[in-house]
């Protein structure tokens, strides 16, 4: 693989940085992604977000049709052992999910506790875009009044991530990335509205 361990992986991190402690800053992984010669079955993008967050002491779960697939990949790529949703510290829901998969998903997930809320998941979601725009107004920590952006997802997630982050600290934090690795945080600080609605 051409991707450089070291150097794409940091610029990687940062971008992802900026885009959780701003939530709607749009960042995007095109170079590094760009450098991933693997047909994993997954995003090139979702790649480098395995190989920068995953190592020997974290646990991880693929859900999609090519799970066997792209998790042989992830788990060679990284050394990261595969678990179950339940336990997993990182699950990818890939393109290929059925239409309500990440809604589901999210229910099982862990959440952390109020002694150990970092003790949670952290959901990548591959998306068929991720624009600004006004589909979804975004508020809260580090963001200065409201930021918006459109996230092309299916499904009842919106309501279900409301309800595993209703006890703060615990929640999950989600990363939405693109095709065109486009890359979006939501962490489980940030509120939702949708059409006037708060999720």
């Amino acid at each position: 693989m051409k991707l450089d361990f070291i150097h794409d992986i940091q610029r990687a991190y940062r971008k992802v940085v900026d885009s959780m402690s701003r939530p709607g800053l749009i960042t995007n992984l095109k170079d590094e992604a760009a450098k991933v010669d693997l047909e994993a079955g997954c995003f090139p993008s979702t790649l480098v977000l395995a190989a920068m967050l995953l190592d020997t002491e974290v646990t991880f779960k693929v859900v999609s049709e090519k799970e066997e697939e792209t998790t042989r990949w992830i788990n060679q790529l990284t050394y990261a052992k595969a678990d179950a949703a339940e336990r997993a510290d990182f699950v990818f829901v890939l393109y290929d999910k059925a239409e309500d998969e990440l809604g589901q998903i999210l229910q099982r997930v862990k959440t952390g506790s109020l002694i150990d809320p970092h003790d949670s998941a952290t959901i990548i979601v591959e998306a068929d875009a991720v624009t600004d725009g006004c589909d979804f107004k975004l508020t809260g920590p580090g963001i200065e009044e409201a930021n918006y952006v459109n996230v092309s997802v299916n499904g009842n997630w919106m309501e279900v991530r409301q309800q595993q982050n209703a006890e703060f600290p615990m929640g999950v934090d989600l990363i939405f990335v693109a095709k065109n690795h486009n890359l979006l945080c939501l962490p489980r600080t940030t509120q939702i509205l949708s059409e006037g609605r708060k999720l």
